[in-house]
């Protein structure tokens, strides 16, 4: 017998649970903000408006539904079934956390403070959940986001929906050789390599992008197609500063050897990281899964 489905809610502690958490009372707390110019009203303001979509959210799932709660910081350690359909209530970047532990399930992402949050990828208000539920089951009502995958010559790998770093792990030069997708290679000293999706091309790679004045065509965030950059990379009689962006299309790989000790991330989320030995291949492209997400729904 199928199980039914089970809505996964994914939520981030908040700033003032935080605050409490650290200074023990609301009175310390206020006087902690007040000292960097800030006030507890305004933290607890959109404390109360993340549980207040939190309540919504768990009152949307229907009755006969199974149920799920998890915390940013324990998605690791969380199982994700393949019945389960993924509510996350915060900012965008808590879908890019998630993203990476899910197998095709379908993402809502759920945005509790549309004054302070874009909602590119949190496109729903909690009072759309329910609609929003029933159509997970409908493919046709989900869009596909390419993902970004680093696989080293170990077997370790990781994947991320914005983008992936690979540099070296304090401030130092990175040191490798680059190989690009049309076979031409390149010996670097720079801050490292960013590969990005489509969806990263609205961040940290943009902004890579806009310092330097490329005129490299930015993918779209559905697009099959990855973008790359060579971070402030450094000629010299024995590095090269030529190859230091690009694309990487579907069934096409960047090729990164290690000549210093390096880390490889995703997302931004530095506890989750690689590390990358002397001598060691990073091969890069797209990966097979993509991020199912519920698009915004229509309004009747």
């Amino acid at each position: 017998m199928a199980l039914p489905p089970r809505a996964v809610i994914v939520y981030r502690t908040t700033e003032f649970d935080e605050l409490l958490s650290s200074h023990g009372t609301r009175a310390q707390a206020a006087f902690f903000l007040e000292t960097r110019g800030r006030t507890l009203d305004e933290v607890e303001a959109r404390h109360n408006a993340t549980h207040s979509a939190l309540a919504r959210v768990s009152s949307a799932v229907p009755i006969d539904w199974r149920r799920g709660q998890v915390e940013r910081k324990d998605l690791s350690r969380f199982v994700f079934g393949p019945e389960d359909v993924v509510v996350a209530v915060g900012q965008d970047g808590l879908v890019a956390n998630v993203a990476k532990y899910l197998d095709a399930q379908p993402v809502v992402g759920v945005n509790p403070d549309r004054e302070r949050n874009p909602g590119v990828l949190v496109a729903h208000q909690p009072g759309d959940v329910r609609k929003a539920l029933a159509a997970a089951a409908d493919p046709a009502k989900s869009t596909g986001r390419t993902m970004v995958q680093a696989r080293l010559d170990d077997g370790q790998s990781l994947r991320a929906l914005n983008e992936i770093y690979v540099g070296h792990p304090s401030h130092q030069s990175a040191r490798y050789r680059i190989r690009t997708p049309d076979g031409r290679e390149e010996r670097h000293s720079s801050s490292g390599v960013l590969v990005g999706s489509g969806t990263g091309a609205t961040g940290w790679c943009r902004s890579v992008w806009l310092e330097r004045a490329s005129s490299l065509h930015l993918p779209a965030p559905e697009a099959e197609t990855l973008c790359w950059f060579a971070r402030e990379a450094w000629p010299s009689p024995a590095t090269g500063a030529d190859l230091t962006e690009g694309l990487i299309g579907a069934g096409e790989e960047l090729t990164i050897v290690a000549e210093s000790d390096l880390v490889l991330f995703g997302d931004g989320i530095e506890s989750d990281t690689l590390t990358v030995s002397w001598g060691q291949h990073v091969v890069v492209s797209t990966a097979a899964n993509r991020l199912k997400i519920v698009g915004r729904l229509r309004r009747s």
